[in-house]
């Protein structure tokens, strides 16, 4: 892949080399700090973006709002729920060790209850007994060695028993603390749930206010070519923005023409180039109907370009492939990707969801070259899983 030499590219170069000679490490701040700067750049022109589409509409900007905290809500309860995953599962591990312990402790206190016994059907008076019952001093002797092993013998067990108690008492307390953890992630999450339903009611009034201002065709019309003009800005700025740090893969994008996997398993509910808003405007990618919650996967190796909220595609990631090949991830539930970051085919970058107001759940998949949607379907044709 012909790698194009700018003049940010060799002033880079120039500075990996200088850096270079002090230290690898100096090279990899240099590398951050110049990451750093892209995303800033990137953000500038979302709020850039944000501020436009508010000018024309107030109530997209309180979608954006809504549809980002019901992001974070589900990404928090999924993180409540990873750890309650997390400690229930030790909480059975201890559980395990308390009734394994509950047995060594009983065979122990069992060993000891009949040294005890033993000793005490023998009469308390054994050592005085052995020394004046006038055996052979050979056998006295070994008698008394043998009395004397059993002393320790006991002695031990008691201390293993003692042990055992202390390790049981432990147990008991760490079990608590868990159980009381688990109480408390059981509270935090219904706490969760409480405020995401509460922003998901917000959501069904924003959106049926959104509707009602559209109910005219005109309307629609005039709404999706104005988010089609912002989608094809953002993809040439962020074009622009990325030149100066280009792709590398072990095969090039291009090359993979009719090989590459879908990002979710779904249903095909839009196709590319089917008519929408009674023909006037055209599908520029695919929609797959999925179920909320379903991971989102890369197609291919490249940098993540985007990942936050626009207008008519929710919560989006953009994947720079390099040569001038992008993919585009539209309606997700979560992002779970940031800009900057490398994947791979098969990458989880994304849940499904039905965030940019969508009445049902699903993935919204387009390919472009440039600015110019490519379809997919001459692209993509192998199943997930397949």
């Amino acid at each position: 892949m012909t790698i194009r030499i700018t003049p940010l590219l060799l002033l880079m170069l120039a500075a990996g080399v200088a850096v270079a000679q002090d230290s690898p490490g100096e090279l990899t701040k240099v590398r951050e700090r110049e990451l750093e700067r892209v995303r800033e750049r990137i953000s500038e022109l979302k709020q850039s973006m944000d501020r436009s589409a508010e000018v024309r509409d107030r109530l997209t900007g309180e979608l954006q709002d809504i549809e980002i905290s019901i992001s974070e809500q589900r990404m928090r309860i999924k993180d409540i729920e990873r750890e309650q995953r997390f400690t229930q599962n030790r909480k059975k591990a201890l559980d395990k060790d308390l009734t394994e312990r509950k047995a060594h402790l009983d065979a122990e206190s069992g060993e000891l209850a009949a040294q005890v016994r033993a000793a005490y059907m023998s009469g308390s008076q054994e050592k005085i007994k052995l020394l004046l019952s006038q055996r052979d001093p050979a056998t006295l002797g070994r008698l008394m060695a043998y009395y004397r092993y059993l002393n320790d013998y006991r002695a031990d067990n008691i201390a293993a028993v003692m042990v055992e108690i202390e390790r049981l008492d432990e147990l008991r307390s760490q079990i608590a603390a868990e159980e009381a953890r688990l109480a408390g992630l059981a509270k935090s999450r219904y706490t969760e749930l409480s405020r995401l339903n509460g922003a998901q009611e917000e959501r069904k009034v924003l959106l049926a206010s959104l509707r009602k201002k559209i109910n005219s065709e005109g309307q629609e019309v005039d709404r999706l070519a104005a988010q089609e003009n912002d989608l094809t800005r953002l993809i040439a700025e962020l074009t622009s923005i990325l030149s100066d740090y280009p792709i590398s893969s072990e095969e090039p994008f291009s090359k993979h023409r009719g090989r590459l996997t879908w990002p979710v398993a779904g249903t095909l509910v839009h196709d590319y180039g089917q008519p929408r808003v009674g023909g006037k405007i055209k599908w520029n990618g695919v929609v797959l109907a999925a179920p909320r919650g379903r991971e989102v996967r890369a197609v291919y190796h490249g940098r993540i370009a985007f990942a936050d909220w626009l207008a008519g595609m929710g919560l989006l990631v953009i994947v720079d492939h390099g040569e001038g090949y992008m993919t585009l991830y539209g309606y997700n539930e979560t992002i779970l990707k940031n800009t900057g970051d490398w994947v791979a085919p098969g990458d989880v970058i994304a849940t499904v969801g039905d965030s940019g107001g969508q009445q049902q759940s699903g993935v919204y998949f387009e390919l472009r070259r440039g600015t110019k949607p490519v379809d997919p379907g001459q692209w993509v044709t192998r199943r997930p899983g397949g």
